[in-house]
């Protein structure tokens, strides 16, 4: 008998109607809530996993990607996980922290699956920064192979040189696809993960800075808005580093506009002009739609994309 009582992460299925509510919570070991939720076990089941948090609240990244997802799939069940009070600690204890909340994760997916039979190849889980590593964390500790993990920027600082059991990485699903954003600086000091981990990385404007994440635009919006715009550097930070949500979001509602990665050696190679074939698997879509391409080696690939959605290049 497993024993559910240790689960501190909330599992709280979103609707499409109110994507900013937790109006419902599943709760492993209590069948009735699957129920209560309204949790349809005939579709596709998307997990969203949020990151290192100042505040203690979802940031505004987190109904928008619900919306999105729920505008691409509207018959999918989007559960949101929340792990807001082991997540708005001081950075290193959130980073050890992603090992007991990740668990949380494998307890609460096997819980699911075994109640209502799911097959696995319909639960995808969707991790940003630290909950990239909390997704990676949670297949490897799952039974059966969970069908694809997205790695939205994981979280670099403890993670760049973790064994594979603390991080995400390839063995984790059964297609782990990575969007490098933020992966400025040293290895050690970079926001984001700056290694391979998945079976494709993609690495857009090289991964390491994004288009329209200046300090320029940061600082008009303080000189117009004085102490308010403060606030935006905040969001200066994060901006390179949530891109990798607004590019996925733009995956899921773009379709005609569908931006193409191409597979590299280096950024440098690729901005020469001299990667842009698509022969064998040579280049793959961006985001939701991605062909699961599985290779023996983890494939790089970079793009260009313009600064705001649709972010697909010229």
């Amino acid at each position: 008998m497993t024993d559910y009582t240790d689960i501190v992460s909330k599992f709280s299925l979103r609707t499409a109607e109110l994507p900013d509510d937790d109006m419902c919570y599943m709760v492993a070991g209590r069948p009735e809530t699957i129920q209560e939720c309204q949790f349809d076990a005939e579709t596709q089941t998307f997990i969203v996993i949020h990151g290192w948090t100042v505040t203690g609240m979802f940031e505004s990244w987190v109904p928008k990607l619900v919306s999105a997802l729920y505008d691409r799939e509207p018959n999918a069940n989007v559960i949101v996980v929340d792990w807001l009070t082991r997540a708005n600690q001081h950075y290193p204890t959130s980073a050890a922290y992603t090992k007991l909340v990740g668990r949380d994760v494998a307890k609460f997916v096997t819980w699911l699956q075994k109640e209502l039979q799911l097959p696995w190849e319909r639960i995808h889980l969707l991790g940003y920064s630290l909950g990239a590593h909390v997704a990676g964390i949670a297949g490897d500790l799952t039974d059966n192979k969970i069908s694809r993990i997205t790695g939205l920027d994981p979280a670099g600082p403890t993670f760049e040189h973790a064994d594979e059991q603390s991080t995400l990485s390839r063995g984790d699903a059964q297609f782990v696809d990575v969007l490098h954003t933020n992966t400025r600086g040293s290895p050690d000091r970079s926001i984001g993960i700056q290694r391979p981990v998945g079976h494709i990385d993609i690495y857009p404007n090289g991964g390491t800075f994004q288009p329209g994440c200046d300090i320029q635009n940061t600082l008009l919006g303080i000189a117009s808005e004085g102490i308010k715009g403060l606030q935006n550097m905040d969001q200066l930070i994060k901006c390179s580093h949530e891109r990798s949500i607004h590019l996925f979001i733009d995956s899921l509602l773009n379709t005609q506009q569908q931006s193409m990665a191409y597979r590299c050696n280096s950024k440098d190679a690729f901005n020469k002009g001299m990667c842009l074939s698509c022969r064998k698997n040579r280049c793959n879509k961006l985001g939701y739609n991605i062909n699961k391409v599985r290779t023996a080696r983890s494939a790089r690939m970079y793009l260009k994309t313009r600064d705001m959605m649709p972010y697909k290049g010229k």
